[in-house]
């Protein structure tokens, strides 16, 4: 594949702490409602957790034989504390309460360091609650009005890698989507790697005039600012539309691979006519990571 659309440029990553879940389901569309639902809000940038879908297992991959999808919750701060209290809302609101859920710790090392569960979910039982060895697991039964809810009791957390970026500029809207939905398919063929954002409309910028309510529009990269700009609009020539794809994963060799193949699927149409990223001249993140040696 050719690579000449693609800029010499690079995006910034930085360290994160995640908990890699698998919630579990009687059928194939509440689990999907449940994982999009708890990851519906990617919003670490404002101090709240932020999450998304890594992909979906068949029964016989699972530890009870159910329909599964693997999900991560991000916190980009080392204060375990706030990620618990902030995770805990996406579970109880999104997750315990569609009908015959279960959610599995998922995590792929031996991380000693982990979330108790009782504390933040269990306790919606009001004291009423029980562990029960399942599944070789110690589960938390939270008894509900269709009963009931389980949950693993310990999550452990993690160390991985977030705010991996690229742009695909478009010439069209078509492009926006089919190319967005092909690379966000992409991405979730990687494993280990999500796609927070999903296909992002709205780059923003570390300095704003409004802090108050968090990240701004990247006015520099906004089409239809081009004319209002003038000279220090950064939009190419021919560029109409920039969408962004954010990419957080366990490791950087994950985000590497799932920037990758997001590019080469962005890159099957024609109506995709440049691959750039996001950066702030490194003072962001503190990985640096160049599309073009990604790509080699």
């Amino acid at each position: 594949m050719s690579y000449s659309k693609v800029q010499d440029t690079f995006f910034e990553a930085f360290e994160g702490k995640y908990v890699r879940a698998l919630i579990t389901g009687p059928n194939e569309s509440i689990v999907k409602r449940a994982a999009y639902d708890s990851t519906s809000t990617p919003s670490s940038v404002i101090g709240r957790v932020e999450g998304g879908v890594e992909g979906f297992l068949d029964a016989s991959k699972t530890p009870d034989g159910r329909f599964g999808a693997v999900v991560q919750y991000w916190l980009g701060s080392d204060d375990v504390e706030k990620f618990a209290f902030e995770l805990s809302y996406r579970l109880r609101q999104d997750i315990l309460v569609k009908p015959f859920t279960r959610i599995f710790d998922y995590a792929n090392n031996d991380s000693n360091d982990y979330i108790e569960m009782m504390d933040i979910v269990g306790h919606c039982g009001d004291g009423y609650e029980w562990t029960v060895e399942k599944f070789g697991r110690t589960m938390i039964n939270v008894p509900i009005a269709v009963p009931d809810f389980q949950i693993e009791e310990k999550f452990k957390i993690n160390d991985g890698i977030m705010g991996g970026n690229f742009w695909y500029l478009c010439e069209t809207p078509e492009a926006v989507i089919d190319a967005g939905e092909a690379i966000i398919d992409a991405i979730m063929d990687v494993e280990g790697a999500t796609a927070p954002f999903d296909i992002c409309s709205a780059a923003s910028k570390p300095e704003t005039n409004y802090p108050e309510i968090g990240p701004t529009t990247n006015h520099f990269y906004c089409p239809s600012l081009k004319e209002t700009l003038g000279e220090i609009s950064k939009v190419p020539e021919g560029v109409n539309y920039i969408p962004e794809v954010v990419i957080n994963a366990i490791d950087e060799n994950s985000m590497n691979k799932a920037v990758k193949a997001g590019i080469n699927a962005a890159l099957e149409f024609d109506g995709v006519i440049g691959i750039s990223a996001g950066n702030f001249d490194g003072k962001l993140g503190d990985k640096n990571i160049n599309l073009l040696d990604i790509l080699k």
